[in-house]
């Protein structure tokens, strides 16, 4: 009799595997969806992570080339990420993956140090002060890859795949249907969001240690659940300035766009990461599904009730059309978040930084992040003159 229940428990349990969906990879998308596979194939959501050994020509500087920080050959490279601002470098030992202290700045085709110093990420504390023992399984590779299991250390896919978006999809290979696979453009502008923001924002698991070590990502949660689940974001002080945010509470670093969309009036009025970008891809910028001006102004301009509440964009900017002063972004999505060294890339708060406000702040402004060759009183004194603003907003 109790091999009989416990022959019956193993069949449930079975039964219940089956009809629980599992992770398939990203190839078994393509044979339905092959137009958007070989789209998405291009893009670097799908190309974060490569192995050197098999693409040896992602590997972007020259090692031959001697550099004091150039400790590492090629051939000791077991992983590579990046390809657009920084490229990073990565050594296996064991079933762990470890940074080299050496990283490439794409832009200014130089070497940089790389190590994470005390005081920045909030980990740092809870790892020795060498690479070598800082693995990338809990500061890096959830965020790189698609189920990273904890426990055996390994993903189903390096890479974002479909299924880091989608969630796991072989119920939906099997008999496709929109009732078994998770689309966050459906999923409305609440969650929807989440699956963008598990990896573009500061923050860290609700559950820490786990099995010991300090993740950096939101072990647990996958497409369809609710992020809050698992991830809290960074917080902050209004005021200060910290590692990952200025005073008025814009990001400070890369990898915040989270951090600053949840803050804007645009996530309050139900935008999500979508109706902008198309990580599937696309020929424009950033994967945005249209030119940049050309989809702000879909929903903003003189017409519409959303403002602004000029007569032409030019009145509104006081830049010559064309320039790229005219353009939405260049006031609401300043350059001022740092990747590496100089190059800095897009806040996504959507306000209009004050250059008056951000000089009582000392951080950066919207007028100076493109005019800087002036200073904050230069700005201040211009927006003084644009009679379409109230200097309670723009000048004080």
């Amino acid at each position: 009799m109790m091999f009989l229940r416990l022959f019956s428990l193993g069949i449930s349990a079975w039964v219940l595997l089956a009809q629980t969906p599992q992770y398939t990879g990203s190839a078994a998308c393509r044979t339905c969806h092959s137009a958007i596979y070989d789209r998405w194939k291009q893009t670097r959501m799908a190309n974060v992570v490569t192995d050197p050994k098999e693409h040896p020509e992602v590997i972007i500087p020259d090692f031959s080339k001697a550099d004091p920080l150039l400790t590492f050959t090629r051939n000791d490279v077991a992983l590579v990420y990046g390809t657009k601002w920084k490229q990073r470098y990565f050594k296996k030992t064991g079933d762990d993956y470890f940074p080299f202290p050496a990283q490439w700045d794409i832009n200014n085709k130089v070497w940089r140090a790389y190590f994470v110093r005390e005081g920045t990420d909030w980990w740092v504390p809870f790892y020795p002060a060498d690479n070598m023992k800082r693995p990338t399984g809990p500061t890096c590779d959830g965020c790189h890859s698609v189920n990273y299991n904890v426990q055996t250390k390994t993903p189903t896919e390096w890479n974002v795949g479909c299924e880091k978006c989608h969630g796991p999809g072989s119920a939906h290979a099997a008999r496709p249907a929109r009732a078994n696979i998770y689309n966050p453009v459906r999923a409305g502008a609440l969650h929807g969001s989440d699956v963008c923001i598990q990896c573009h924002s500061q923050g860290r698991p609700l559950k820490n240690p786990i099995e010991g070590r300090y993740y950096d990502w939101p072990v647990g949660f996958q497409a369809g659940m609710k992020l809050d689940d698992y991830w809290q974001l960074e917080d902050h002080k209004l005021g200060e300035t910290t590692f990952t945010h200025f005073p008025d509470a814009t990001g400070h670093k890369n990898r915040m766009q989270g951090n600053d969309f949840v803050q804007s009036a645009m996530y309050t009025h139900g935008v999500n990461c979508f109706s902008c970008h198309d990580v599937h891809g696309t020929a424009n910028n950033a994967d945005l599904l249209k030119p940049v001006q050309v989809l702000c102004l879909e929903c903003h301009g003189p017409s519409s009730p959303n403002g602004p509440h000029t007569a032409t964009i030019e009145q509104h900017t006081h830049h010559r059309a064309g320039s790229s002063g005219n353009e939405c972004a260049a006031c609401h999505m300043p350059k001022i978040e740092q990747t590496i060294a100089d190059v800095n890339v897009r806040s996504h708060t959507f306000r209009f930084i004050a250059p008056a406000e951000a000089d009582r702040l000392k951080m950066p402004n919207s007028c100076n992040s493109c005019h800087t060759d002036k200073n904050a009183s230069w700005a201040t004194d211009a927006l003084k003159g644009w009679p379409e603003f109230s200097s309670w907003r723009v000048a004080n």
